[in-house]
């Protein structure tokens, strides 16, 4: 049996599927690629055999990198939206929080998952992931009784989607979300008044 370095085997196995996670998040963030499991074993000084004892494929090990970024980035989003006070706010926070954390680097991994299209599990499990990042936007504008919420959800992502390219040809995230203000803001004041003379 292995030496464990933890009090019990269940807790060993835990530390080492985060060793694992973090350094296949760590590579895909430095080359934006989809990583192997041989690079994972040499950025975590495992044997490439002791890799999968806890992912037995690539694809496993992505599907467990979907699991874990994207609820961190759910609720990250969540929590910017949850610190404002009016629904015009919550669409701008929606919008802005995705930026930054597309500059801290966790959009390298959703894109290399979304690059790589490894198989219909694979895919739906993303999915539904996406889904469950842009609720609270679409429960605001519903809130705001906008007649088509997801179709305006979907243009508010494609400016989140214009803000990251801008990031990645080299502007700052200052003048990103400066911009994202500029176009966001005055549409969400329209959109609450509007919702307010519905009313």
């Amino acid at each position: 049996m292995p030496r464990i370095s933890a009090a019990t085997v269940a807790e060993h196995r835990a530390k080492q599927e985060r060793l694992l996670l973090d350094a296949a998040h760590e590579l895909l963030e430095e080359t934006g690629d989809v990583t192997s499991m041989r690079a994972v074993s040499e950025r975590t000084g495992l044997a490439r055999s002791s890799v999968y004892n806890y992912f037995d494929s690539r694809e496993a090990l992505l599907a467990a990198l979907i699991s874990d970024v994207f609820p961190k980035w759910t609720e990250r989003v969540t929590g910017a939206m949850d610190a404002v006070e009016t629904p015009g706010d919550r669409i701008l926070a929606y919008a802005v929080e995705n930026v930054r954390l597309v500059q801290e680097g966790a959009h390298a991994v959703a894109s290399a998952l979304a690059a790589l299209s490894p198989g219909e599990a694979l895919d739906e499990q993303a999915s539904r992931m996406h889904r469950a990042i842009q609720a609270p936007l679409s429960a605001t504008l519903v809130e705001l009784g906008v007649p088509d919420p997801e179709g305006v959800s979907e243009l508010i992502n494609a400016m989140v989607h214009a803000s990251t390219r801008l990031l990645e040809a080299g502007h700052s995230l200052d003048a990103v979300c400066a911009n994202l203000e500029t176009v966001i803001a005055p549409m969400a004041r329209d959109l609450e008044a509007a919702g307010a003379a519905a009313r």
